[in-house]
């Protein structure tokens, strides 16, 4: 799955790295080609950027005048028309501001990833401003049957932009996009994890090596 997705990568390409496991991988096998130097990088999280860091790599900052050609990135879950569920490693935000910069978005997981509809295995995760945000947990409450916040070892976890993470239990029958509408327009949320009509195409790898292809309906 790492070689699959890193063979869609071309010398000289203005590249974006999302985070998670699928994708720290792939940044291993690309760091071992020769020609890895001169990749313009773009990266979602400050651990990506640190991994790339430590391999050599270029990194750019999405300054207004970096253009990426492809965005390599995993995902929490996929669904049969490439919907994506993203942002259980607490970068959802910076995530979607570099696939929408991309001309190509390739998503990497685990085939157990793939689902029947969002929200079948995870909760959404939705990044909120941490002043008041019992309150925009309570306005979430009128789209959600359960939301909690995010609390990793006792304290509330903190995105690298400095906000918190609430988390969403999809309902099974959910209109994704008007769902996905109504959230970013609640007061209080910055960003949420679902990534609708946004990839082009998953690669879904078995754990015997086997990649499953699939590529969005035009």
């Amino acid at each position: 799955m790492a070689h699959a997705a890193v063979e869609q990568v071309e010398p000289g390409m203005a590249l974006g790295l999302g985070s998670g496991r699928a994708l720290w991988a792939a940044l291993h096998v690309l760091g071992q080609r020769p020609w890895s130097r001169d990749l313009r990088i773009a990266t979602a999280s400050a651990m990506t950027e640190e991994r790339a860091r430590d391999l050599g790599l270029q990194i750019v900052p999405l300054d207004g005048t970096v253009h990426l050609d492809l965005v390599i990135d995993g995902a929490d879950e996929v669904d049969g028309e490439l919907n994506l569920l993203k942002g259980h490693g607490a970068a959802l935000l910076r995530e979607k501001l570099i696939v929408v910069n991309a001309r190509r978005f390739v998503v990497i997981a685990e085939a157990s990833k793939l689902v029947d509809h969002i929200g079948q295995q995870k909760t959404l995760p939705i990044e909120v401003v941490r002043f008041a945000w019992p309150d925009t947990r309570d306005r979430l409450l009128d789209l959600f049957d359960e939301v909690t916040l995010r609390v990793d070892d006792g304290t509330p976890r903190v995105t690298d932009e400095g906000h918190y993470l609430l988390h969403a239990t999809m309902p099974p029958d959910a209109d994704l996009p008007a769902l996905a509408t109504a959230v970013a327009c609640t007061v209080g949320v910055v960003e949420h994890g679902l990534f609708l009509g946004m990839a082009d195409e998953a690669l879904l790898g078995s754990p015997d090596g086997q990649v499953n292809v699939r590529r969005r309906r035009p």
